[in-house]
């Protein structure tokens, strides 16, 4: 047995639902779910009892929450009892962000750390979601800001941000709604996408959703090509072509480009903090706290 797995039972019980659990822990219900059954599958036994209204613990249950307390207040116990051997040096706390991630949200949550944890140094850089995976499996990164959850059961993960996409357009355009725009009437233009390998999952879901609008995808970008905003603009200025930016972009436009709502909002773009599971670092632990309040 694993302390996620400890902490995702434990949220179970606590809460009395997967659903609130799931909420609490910022995962998928199914993520929950799967843990759970691990968990009953690893002691063969009922864990839980499923009700209409929610779950209750069986007496085997009660037993495991009472025994996972205690692990996780030792595990507490003994970081505490090891922290005065740490060194007194600076450290360095390696981050990665993506393109267009909210600009103040990490500048707030840093300048939080540096309250409590002023001899941590922070390391900033630009990083695909792709790159940033495989980096936080190398042990090359702390943390990343990923645009979906990785699979990794030895990643934890949570939301730090979620942002409604809307669309760039020529500001030439013609729009019957001024303050919002239908998906499928877009068909006519070509998406203007990154390149899947930066974030495939990602990239899939915008498809997903595009095709379920009446709307081709196309072929996606090259890899290395990073859509930042002057090839966006540059991009739909001809009143050829869409691209999506988020609801609060703080991106100036030209006068050539106008953003636009999408109605009934089909996009959410949401980005994940990932971390190594099994991570001890207490400067990152408030780092994501910060995050996390953000």
């Amino acid at each position: 047995m694993e302390l996620r797995e400890f902490r995702v039972f434990l949220a179970v019980a606590e809460e009395g639902s997967v659903s609130a659990a799931a909420r609490r822990l910022r995962v998928s219900q199914p993520a929950v779910s799967q843990t759970i059954a691990a968990l009953e599958q690893q002691t063969g036994l009922d864990l839980l009892v499923r009700r209409s209204t929610g779950v209750g613990l069986t007496d085997a249950g009660t037993v495991l929450a009472a025994e996972a307390r205690a692990v996780l207040a030792r595990y507490e116990q003994a970081l505490t009892a090891v922290g005065q051997f740490a060194t007194t040096g600076d450290t360095e706390l390696r981050i990665g962000v993506p393109l267009e991630f909210p600009p103040l949200l990490l500048p707030d949550a840093v300048a939080a750390l540096a309250s409590t944890h002023p001899r941590t140094r922070v390391a900033v850089r630009h990083l695909s979601s792709a790159t940033q995976l495989d980096a936080l499996r190398a042990g090359d990164l702390d943390l990343g800001l990923l645009r979906s959850r990785p699979a990794d059961r030895d990643l934890d993960a949570m939301v730090v941000v979620e942002e409604k996409l809307g669309v760039l357009l020529a500001a030439t355009a013609e729009r019957p709604d001024p303050d919002s725009v239908r998906l499928e009437s877009l068909a006519g233009l070509s998406w203007v996408g990154f390149p899947r390998a930066d974030s495939p999952v990602w990239f899939d879901e915008i498809a997903a959703v595009l095709r379920s609008h009446g709307l081709n995808p196309g072929s996606p970008a090259a890899p290395g090509q990073s859509l930042i905003a002057e090839v966006k603009f540059a991009a739909v200025s001809a009143g050829q072509a869409f691209t999506f930016a988020p609801e609060k972009w703080t991106q100036p436009l030209p006068p050539s480009v106008a953003w636009t709502a999408l109605t009934g909002a089909p996009l959410v773009r949401r980005t994940w903090a990932v971390w190594l599971a099994d991570s001890r670092r207490r400067d990152l632990a408030a780092l994501v706290s910060h995050l996390d309040q953000g």
